[in-house]
Order: C-alpha cells, then structure tokens, then sequence
C-alpha cells in the first residue's frame, strides 16, 4: 500500500504508554496512521527521564512491527553527557536514525530549570553531541508564541537559530491555533536568516479542559472564537468530535493556501482526527489494484 499524499508531507507524536489498555490504544493508532506513510513517528520522552524506558520499548517496538521511522526524544534534563551519548548510540545501534532534541522541562515540584551539572545545559548542546556520536537527522522545537521562558521574542529566535547552526534539520512548532501567529513567527525567522524548515505543530482537540492546561503549561493562546465554539459541549461528545475537526481542517487548510505542505501531528495516542483532517488535505492510503 502506498499513500497518496497530495503534495503533503505528514508526520505524528505519541507518547509511551502506562498501562495495558493504553499500550493497546497507541498500537491501535500506530496501525491506523501507518498507512498514510508519515515521514517519521515521534515517541516523547519524560520530563526527569522517567519514561525512558517506556519510550526505548515504544520505538523498538516501532522499528521491529513496522516500516515506520521512529523518531525518539531525547533532552538535557535528569542526565549526564555521557548517559545521554550512550543512550543515543543505543537508538543508533537499534537503527534509529531521527531524534527530537529537546531542552525538556524540569521535574514537577524542583522549580525553574537547571542544567544537569555534567549534561548538556541546553537544546543547542544537545544537538551538537549528538552530532558528534552520529549522523542523526534531528528535529527541534520551535515556538511560535515565544517559549515561555525566554526573555524577548528575539532572543528566542536566536535560539532557534543556534540549534539548527548546530546541526538540526527542522524545526517543529509547538501547537496554536491563530494561524497569523504562524506566519508571523515564518516571516521572522526568515529575516533573522533562518532557511531550515519550520514544521507546524497541529493538536486536535479531543478534551476542551485537556487543551486549556496543555495551553498554560506552554505558554500557547486559546482564542475566544474557539472557546466559543466548544461551549456548553463538555457532555456532548459526538458534537466536540464534529468541532474538534472543523477546527483543525480550517486551520491546516488555512496554512495550505500559505504554502505549508509538511504538518506534525501531536496525535495524544489517538488516530480518529488525526486521521480525518489527514484525509481532508489529501492525505490518504491507496490501496494496490
């Protein structure tokens, strides 16, 4: 089978999951998006390091059951240098190829960020080891709305700047849903000389609340007209299914008339709007006669 991809290249995050039934859901997933021929599937990675193990399962998983590029995350927090290498070499042996370089969050309850005191303070470092152990395409973070920790706007953009100068490939946006704020921070980049590929993030709505604290912990806006339109919906599954993907084929179909043809998908292990908006931008699976 292959996909028939209109001119639009795909790619989706899961997350490693916890239990059994969760680890069912996400395989359910994997099988369903498989055929739409992503260009890599991403598997995050613990904030403290505390899903590592769960993401080395998922990925070798990945690369033994199917033909997809897996593409884990790695960061800075909770390791040293050499812990972070040999993980990297490990993913190299297995055949990994891809990774997603990331700073990564500090623990719950530790405060603000602090370096690892052996580590890789910063994403930048992080790509430039893992450089040096390999030849690794490696995406980035990118973040449309300022990271929520840097100082200006423009000292964000340097640091995006850095990573790719480090070696990374692209960068992946985190999620919004004001698709001016895309082509704003597009339009910035490419003033300050940056010319990699700038991926958005899309994030389908499935739980309203779920968003609104994905959104505070990011930094990223909610606007009212989208509050608007999931008002009064919270007992209303079906009718936030119909929302949550009129949403999102607006948006995507919105940045197809900007020129945008690669999209990244942070699926939350679930395949059914993923799947959808996919199909609606001509995205989809063709069968061999």
């Amino acid at each position: 089978m292959t996909a028939r991809n209109n001119g639009v290249a795909v790619s989706f995050e899961f997350f490693p999951p916890t239990t059994e039934s969760m680890e069912t859901t996400l395989w359910e997933s994997i099988q369903h998006l498989s055929v739409l021929e992503p260009r890599f599937v991403s598997v995050t990675y613990g904030a403290d390091g505390s899903t590592r193990e769960r993401t080395h399962n998922a990925v070798s998983r990945i690369l033994g059951e199917t033909g997809l590029t897996a593409a884990p995350h790695l960061t800075c927090v909770g390791a040293s240098r050499a812990e972070v290498d040999d993980i990297a070499r490990e993913y190299w042996d297995m055949g990994v190829r891809h990774l997603v370089a990331l700073r990564g969050d500090p623990p719950r309850g530790c405060g603000g960020y602090e370096p690892h005191t052996d580590g890789y303070a910063y994403a930048a470092d992080l790509v430039e080891g893992l450089r040096k152990v390999a030849d690794f395409d490696i995406t980035v973070a990118a973040y449309p709305e300022v990271h929520p920790e840097a100082k200006t706007a423009p000292d964000d953009l340097d640091n995006l700047k850095r990573k790719l100068d480090a070696g990374a490939s692209r960068a992946i946006t985190q999620f919004f849903f004001d698709v001016e704020l895309y082509l704003r921070f597009r339009d910035r980049a490419a003033r300050a000389g940056i010319d990699a590929r700038i991926v958005p993030g899309i994030l389908p709505i499935t739980r309203f609340p779920q968003l609104q604290h994905f959104a505070e912990q990011c930094g990223a806006s909610v606007p009212e007209w989208l509050k608007d339109r999931f008002d009064g919906l919270e007992d209303d599954a079906d009718t936030r299914k119909l929302i949550a993907a009129s949403v999102a084929i607006e948006q995507v179909a919105q940045l197809r008339k900007e020129g945008v043809d690669e999209f990244h998908f942070y699926t939350l292990n679930r395949y059914e709007l993923t799947y959808a908006i996919c199909h609606a931008i001509g995205v989809r699976p063709r069968k061999v006669a």
